[in-house]
């Protein structure tokens, strides 16, 4: 019988030499706002106690672990907008947020860990983890950084588009959202190929 693991830790990174970052997105699934991706490079494996997976962290515990990662850490953010992602499709623009995410850093690793088993193009060697904001230091603190940064953004949106409910869902199709889709239709901020916005976009025509 397998052996569950704790947590994430560094045993991946420890496998490659050079400078590793580690790339997770958050945002891929709802139906407005960007998709952002986080790189961080963490300095000699010294990392903030307290770091997992962002979605088993409350909303308190990953503010405070997003400050303490920018203080430790280098950290690349990107961002992909909704036109990219109407244009791209939703997997393309997560690639692209990605790519600036790593860009950002200097100097520029020489191995990434991105999360997921599909990775965009970089000029590194890539290495794709399956389940990796539970396995690796690094893509669980981008993870952290990607999802904090996100749903700042989709705070900031609430006082221009107020009753989407976007300060509880961060643009995901909760009942709230639906309704309120229905009810006050589509805004400049959601997706429009994806399928209850543009049933909505039909049905409001």
């Amino acid at each position: 019988m397998a052996v569950k693991r704790p947590g994430p830790d560094f045993s991946i990174e420890t496998r490659f030499k050079g400078l590793i970052c580690g790339i997770d997105e958050a945002g891929r699934g709802p139906l407005a706002g960007p998709v952002v991706a986080a790189a961080v490079v963490f300095d000699k494996q010294c990392a903030p106690v307290g770091i997992k997976d962002s979605k088993l962290l409350t909303r308190t515990q990953r503010e405070d672990l997003f400050i303490k990662i920018k203080n430790q850490a280098a950290v690349g953010v990107g961002i992909a907008d909704v036109a990219e992602i109407d244009d791209l499709n939703i997997l393309k623009a997560t690639f692209a947020a990605m790519t600036r995410a790593y860009d950002q850093l200097n100097p520029l690793p020489s191995v990434a860990l991105v999360d997921g088993n599909r990775s965009p193009k970089l000029s590194c060697t890539v290495q794709t983890v399956i389940g990796g904001d539970g396995l690796s230091m690094s893509i669980a603190a981008a993870s952290i950084v990607a999802k904090v940064t996100r749903d700042n953004l989709m705070q900031n949106l609430v006082v221009s588009y107020p009753g989407y409910g976007w300060e509880r869902n961060v643009g995901y199709a909760t009942s709230e959202h639906l309704a309120a889709l229905a009810l006050r239709g589509v805004t400049p901020h959601h997706r429009r190929t994806f399928a209850p916005v543009a049933r909505a976009l039909k049905s409001n025509a």
